[in-house]
Order: C-alpha cells, then sequence, then structure tokens
C-alpha cells in the first residue's frame, strides 16, 4: 500500500476518459488501475493478437480503435509504445492533427523526458512522463503490483502536481526524475533489474548442470536474502569469494564455467571485478588478497575456450 499522503479529494483532477495507444504489458494496467481510482477508459489501440488479448482482459468492453481515433475519444492519452517508437508516433499524431489542446498525454517510456512530447506540446497538449519502475507480466495481476510502486516522474513543473497526482492515484509513489537526468535514471533501473534476471536465468542453468533438481527452490531464499541485505546495507553486504579476496576459488570458479558454460565467462569476469573494486573501496577486501585475485581476473580475461584457461593452481600463483 502506498505511504503517501493521499491528496484531499477536492483536489484530484476531475474524472478523465482514459485512451491507450500501444496494448503492451504497460499499458492495459496503467489504465485499469486508473479505472480503480474513478476514471473511464473508453478507447484502446492495439495490433498484434497478443496486445488484443491483453487488452480483452483489462479492459473489458473497451473498444479497439485505430490511435488517431483514441486522440479523439480521451481527455487523458497513455502513449505505451516501445522507446525506439515514441519519437516517431509523438511527431505523427502532432502532423496530422490528431492531437487536441489541453489535452493529457502520458508516455511510460523511461529513457525519456517530456521534451520527447514537444511536437505534441506544440499543438496545446499537456505533456507528462510517468514511469513505474516495475516488471509487467501482461496480466492483472500488474494491476496489484503497482500499490506502493515508484514512478519516475518528469513534467513541466506547471504540471508536477497534476502528475504526481495520477500516480498517487494510481497506488503509486512519485519520484521526480529531472529531464537531463532519464537516462542515468533508466540505465540504473536496466542495471539492477533486467541484467538480474539474466544472473538468475544462468545461475539456474549452472545448478540444473551440477544436478540440482529444483534451482528455484534453491536460490529462492538466498537470492530474498541477498536482495533483501542489498537495499538496506549497500556494499556492506557484499559476501562470497571475491569479497573475502578468495582467488583459488575464483579461479576454480572461472575453470568450471570455462568447461561448462563457456557463454557466462565473460559476466561472471566482468561482475567480479566490480564486485572487487568495491569490495575493496569499502575496505572488505584486504589489498594484500586482492593482488592475486586481480591477477585471476586478468588471467581469465585472456583465456580462450578450449585452452587450458584460468585453473586453481594458476590462480593461486597469481
Amino acid at each position: 500500500m502506498s505511504t503517501s499522503q493521499q491528496p484531499d479529494p477536492r483536489d484530484r483532477p476531475a474524472r478523465l476518459t482514459v485512451g491507450v495507444v500501444g496494448a503492451g504489458r504497460v499499458g492495459p494496467a496503467l489504465a485499469a488501475s486508473l479505472q480503480l481510482a474513478g476514471h473511464r477508459p473508453v478507447a484502446v489501440s492495439g495490433v498484434s493478437d497478443a496486445s488484443r488479448r491483453r487488452a480483452a482482459e483489462l479492459l473489458p468492453d473497451v473498444p479497439l480503435v485505430p490511435p488517431a481515433e483514441v486522440l479523439q475519444r480521451a481527455d487523458l492519452v497513455l502513449l505505451t509504445v516501445p522507446d525506439d517508437t515514441l519519437p516517431g508516433l509523438v511527431e505523427g499524431l502532432a502532423e496530422t492533427g490528431a492531437v487536441r489542446p489541453g489535452q493529457l498525454l502520458v508516455h511510460t517510456s523511461g529513457r525519456y523526458g517530456a521534451k520527447v512530447l514537444d511536437p505534441a506540446l506544440r499543438a496545446g497538449a499537456l505533456p507528462l512522463a510517468l514511469h513505474p519502475a516495475m516488471t509487467f507480466t501482461g496480466t492483472p495481476v500488474d494491476v496489484q503490483r503497482l500499490a506502493g510502486c515508484s514512478f519516475g516522474v518528469t513534467a513541466p513543473e506547471e504540471l508536477r502536481m497534476a502528475a504526481e497526482a495520477l500516480v498517487i492515484e494510481m497506488g503509486g509513489e512519485p519520484e521526480w526524475i529531472a529531464e537531463e537526468r532519464r537516462p542515468l535514471y533508466h540505465a540504473a533501473l536496466a542495471l539492477g533489474a533486467n541484467h538480474l534476471v539474466t544472473l538468475v536465468a544462468q545461475s539456474m542453468e549452472l545448478l540444473r548442470e551440477a544436478g540440482v533438481t529444483a534451482p528455484d527452490r534453491m536460490l529462492g531464499p538466498l537470492l530474498g536474502a541477498a536482495l533483501d541485505n542489498a537495499l538496506r546495507s549497500g556494499d556492506a553486504a557484499l559476501t562470497g569469494p571475491v569479497a573475502r579476496g578468495d582467488a583459488g576459488t575464483v579461479a576454480a570458479h572461472v575453470s568450471e564455467l570455462r568447461k561448462y558454460s563457456p557463454q557466462t565467462v565473460a559476466g561472471y569476469l566482468a561482475m567480479a571485478r566490480a564486485t572487487a573494486d568495491r569490495a575493496l573501496a569499502h575496505g572488505l577486501l584486504k589489498p594484500e588478497l586482492a593482488e592475486d585475485l586481480l591477477g585471476v581476473l586478468a588471467d581469465g580475461t585472456h583465456g580462450t575456450d578450449g585452452t587450458p584457461g584460468t585453473d586453481g593452481t594458476e590462480g593461486d600463483a597469481g
């Protein structure tokens, strides 16, 4: 549940008709959440069969129409399309006269701030960038997950209160992001969330290779505790052979990965180097142990699949 103070109902924007351009995983969930807050979805556009199914499940009885017609029908339009598609979509809608003065145009891209909506702004629209810091499944569970979800909010200063009020109505927590900081903000989220999925999937594959029958059950408590510790304590939560300076163990890891999963070696080495740097900077990794460890990581970088590469003995020799 959101911990932000709820606005006085008299301060909330009037009930709005809501449209969605791009029925991917995000748009229908946000529109359904706005519907729970009293707004009224009236139109949605979607091309693929999957997007049409999502719209039917999350926004039943809301008609599927072309994008220009969505803008004709709605006071608030959610532009929930891929990042690379957004600028061209906005320009096209503005050039064809689909944008109406006073219309709220909201995009959900993490990469862009409000300036990507400048063509619509010149046509009289009110531009808002509201990016939910959440991974979406395209199912009704997404609406529940919005409760307490942080949103990266960027808008002209005069629209800041309206933007934050919409986020709060969806159960979210508004977090103001300056226009010039949007790419950095988005990179941070991708680094933490998207790369986490890759790391977990690789870990599960390796555990299966090692004979573990239920890697998800094994990893669940471990990763949950590691995430909780990291969020609470930051770098102080670092554990494991890199933080301890166990060069021989790290060398053995690299050797095994080269043998059973060579495609994971580069990622392991990159993360190990980053972990070693942070552990050193925060006094967790003793400098006298770091030299051998960094030597192992350097040797691992130069090794190639199918060669002896780095083994425990070479790692200990550093």
